[in-house]
């Protein structure tokens, strides 16, 4: 196989994994607090020695994937009317406890558990400023419940607890945990200026149109360097076909 095929063969290898990226951005579209994924790329740059024996190099580009990050960029805060439903406007991050740990979400639609435990949707239970859970008593379970943009919960009894919104000095460190959990594999830091929206959900921030048009010009380039492996692989085995037909005659 040459240079070209090669060249080709690594830029479906990066188009690929473009492809996958952009295609969990679309199906997380409607994923409340989910953060869209961009893949960068560069030039892998290698020299060959010029094959006349002249001394000179050619440098041949070949593509390589060098990193997805997220895009941070805040979705559109929507009204649900649901109390424990939470949204955050600006930096942070909720924490909730986990099998696995405590891990940070901006999806803040909670719910109460049979016992009282204030939980997200898979039933990790919400933290507190203290790193606790949030536990309300059988008195407050059947209160009406009010969060302040600093978050605090209260019922009119008084504060029961106040959120604990954490933040990391570089959000690029922050690996996935299915489509709303995320694991800080860095030192986390408490918000001061925090601001909680109750009854509102941040949506995800794809937008769904900006995403179908970036995957179909993915899958043309796709298409396009397929292609052209296919057409130099023919070329070759023709240049072969010939050259033993002109040995034998």
């Amino acid at each position: 196989m040459d240079n070209t095929s090669y060249i080709a063969l690594s830029r479906i290898d990066a188009l690929t994994r473009a492809l996958d990226v952009t295609s969990n951005n679309l199906a997380n579209a409607n994923t409340d607090g989910f953060k869209l994924s961009r893949v960068q790329f560069s030039d892998y740059l290698s020299k060959q020695k010029d094959a006349q024996g002249t001394g000179a190099e050619k440098v041949i580009h070949y593509a390589q994937d060098r990193a997805t990050y997220k895009d941070q960029m805040q979705g559109t805060l929507r009204q649900t009317g649901n109390p424990l439903d939470l949204a955050l406007n600006g930096d942070g991050y909720f924490t909730v406890r986990t099998p696995n740990g405590i891990r940070l979400t901006r999806n803040g639609q909670f719910h109460r558990s049979n016992d009282g435990t204030i939980v997200n949707g898979d039933g990790d239970p919400v933290l507190d400023d203290q790193n606790r859970n949030i536990v309300l008593g059988p008195q407050d379970q059947i209160l009406p419940l009010g969060v302040s943009s600093d978050g605090t919960i209260s019922t009119e009894k008084g504060a029961i607890a106040s959120l604990n919104v954490v933040d990391v000095d570089n959000e690029n460190t922050l690996k996935d945990e299915g489509n709303h959990l995320l694991n800080p594999t860095t030192q986390t830091h408490q918000v001061t200026a925090k601001e909680v929206r109750q009854g509102m959900l941040e949506s995800s921030n794809v937008n769904a149109i900006a995403e179908t048009t970036n995957m179909i010009r993915i899958q043309r380039a796709y298409d396009l360097n397929f292609q052209l492996v296919q057409t130099e692989s023919t070329r070759r085995l023709n240049a072969i076909d010939k050259i033993t037909a002109d040995a034998s005659s």
